[in-house]
This record gives structure tokens, C-alpha cells and sequence, in this order.
């Protein structure tokens, strides 16, 4: 079952092919983890989504609190018999009317759910390479850090990645520094720094990149930095991982001829797993 604007249907029926999201990628989403019938991080990704709703210059209903949004969730989730361990999407999209311009502000959203199989976050030790992808570029503006309904870049750099046989691949910007990957925030372990492209190099907002950044302070010895990265420091690195709320870290073992290891990662891996327990 999927949640349209607060009500459970059948998904077959519910979007027309007048959807300004299906049209013009005019929609914003969240990707949620939901544990013990729990939205983790739950404010964070809230108010990042509201963030998103007024950058793309959405109305953002009065029922649309933060209470509204959890107890759609969760309904939704228990509905579908995975509160216990599962992932939800909410797509919020403008409704429909109009061309480029549209006729209104007014909005709607879907809430689609999916269970996991692990509500704790693990160390996933196996190979895991990745390369560059040159073929388009992130612009590194305010629009690229939300995650709106056009994700086409990362569609053709996945499509690119397996038939590479490449397990993920990084994205630059126009100014040829690496960002992010497909599908989550990049850090960069090395000499005692923690480092990650920078909000202005236009890296997705991300909410697992938040608690990353907020753990690291309290670990000893480690300099945060939020600034740029080139290509080459990729191979200069001592650790490389990848985040996102699902997974939680993701770590890189290959780029090129570079292997890397993971001591600073299981560090945070286990200061995650006590935060959300």
C-alpha cells in the first residue's frame, strides 16, 4: 500500500500522466530508515525537507508539521509490515496544471515503504571499487545540494558503473573536484583529517554526512574539513567511504591501483550503531 496525501491505496492507481514530477522532475524527496517503529534522525530530515519544499518554491501546507510527517511514516511502514526494520521514500511533488510554469504552488506527496534486513548499520567488508564519471558534471550551486525528482546523472553514472563492472563511481563538479558518489557523500581519510567535499562544491545535503561530521568531533586526534577535493588526493587517501542513511558507510576498498582501509570507518560505524540504540 502507498500513503497519497495522508489516505492508503493501491500504487497501481495513483499517478496520472498529467504529474508534474513524472513531467518536468518538479517533486523533492526523502529517504528515511525506520527502526523499532522509529523515523531515525527524524527532525533532520524533516527540516531538510521543508528546506527543499521553499528553495524549489513549493507551499508547504499547515498540516504538514513535523508530527504529521512521522505518524504518516510510521502508519504507512506498520501498514506494510516493516516498522521494525524498513525504509521509507516521501516524494513531494507540485500538483498538476500547467507547462513550465505551473498553474500552482499547491503540492502533494506519496510515502512508499520497503523493509531491510538490518536495522543496525554493519561493516561491509567486501570488494568494493569505484571509478571517476566524466561523462556530465554536478553544477556547484544551492540546487544541486537537495535531492529533487531529476536524478539523471545518477541514473546514467549507474548505468555506466555496471557495465564497467565498477560496484560505484564519483561525480564532479564544473570545476573538475570530486563531490559525491551515486548514491551518498564522500569522505576522505588521511594523516589524522576527515575530509568531505564542502556544501558549496555542490555535494547533496546529506543527513548521514551530518552525524558523520558531529561523531568525528568527539573522536581524538581527528581535524574535520569541509573543503575540495581533487582527483588526485583520491590516491593519497589512507581511508575512502561513502554515506547515506540506509547503509550508513560504505567503505571504498579500490580506486585505480589504491586500496584502502578501514580503521577510522568501523570507529564511526560503532559510534553510529550506539547513538541510534
Amino acid at each position: 500500500m502507498t500513503n497519497l496525501n495522508g489516505e492508503l491505496f493501491d500504487s497501481a492507481t495513483l499517478i496520472s500522466n498529467s504529474n508534474r514530477s513524472f513531467l518536468y522532475g518538479d517533486g523533492v524527496f526523502e529517504t528515511v530508515k525506520i527502526v523499532h517503529n522509529k523515523v531515525l534522525f527524524l527532525e533532520e530530515h524533516y527540516f531538510r525537507l521543508v528546506s527543499s519544499m521553499r528553495i524549489v518554491r513549493m507551499e508547504i501546507p499547515m498540516n504538514f508539521t513535523m508530527e504529521y510527517f512521522n505518524y504518516q511514516i510510521i502508519q504507512t511502514a506498520t501498514t506494510n509490515n516493516c516498522s521494525q526494520s524498513g525504509k521509507a521514500r516521501i516524494t513531494v511533488f507540485r500538483n498538476d496544471g500547467g507547462l513550465y510554469f505551473p498553474t500552482s504552488n499547491s503540492t502533494s506527496f506519496i510515502i512508499q515503504t520497503f523493509p531491510i534486513e538490518n536495522s543496525s548499520y554493519l561493516s561491509n567488508d567486501s570488494d568494493y571499487e569505484v571509478e571517476l564519471y566524466k561523462d556530465f558534471f554536478i553544477s556547484n550551486q544551492l540546487l544541486s545540494t537537495i535531492k529533487t525528482t531529476n536524478r539523471i546523472i545518477n541514473v546514467v553514472g549507474s548505468i555506466f558503473a555496471k557495465e564497467n563492472d565498477f560496484q560505484n563511481c564519483l561525480l564532479l563538479n564544473n570545476e573538475k573536484n570530486v563531490v559525491e558518489a551515486l548514491n551518498g557523500n564522500l569522505f576522505l581519510v588521511q594523516d589524522n583529517k576527515l575530509i568531505t567535499p564542502s556544501l558549496s562544491e555542490g555535494c547533496i545535503n546529506g543527513i548521514m554526512r551530518k552525524q558523520i561530521l558531529k561523531i568525528a568531533t568527539k573522536i581524538d586526534n581527528i581535524e574535520i574539513i569541509e573543503g575540495k577535493i581533487s582527483p588526485f588526493e583520491l590516491q593519497k587517501a589512507d581511508e575512502l567511504f561513502i554515506t547515506n542513511v540506509i547503509m550508513g558507510i560504505q567503505p571504498i576498498t579500490k580506486y585505480r591501483k589504491k586500496e584502502y582501509s578501514t580503521i577510522l570507518l568501523k570507529q564511526l560505524i560503532q559510534k553510529i550503531n550506539e547513538l541510534i540504540q
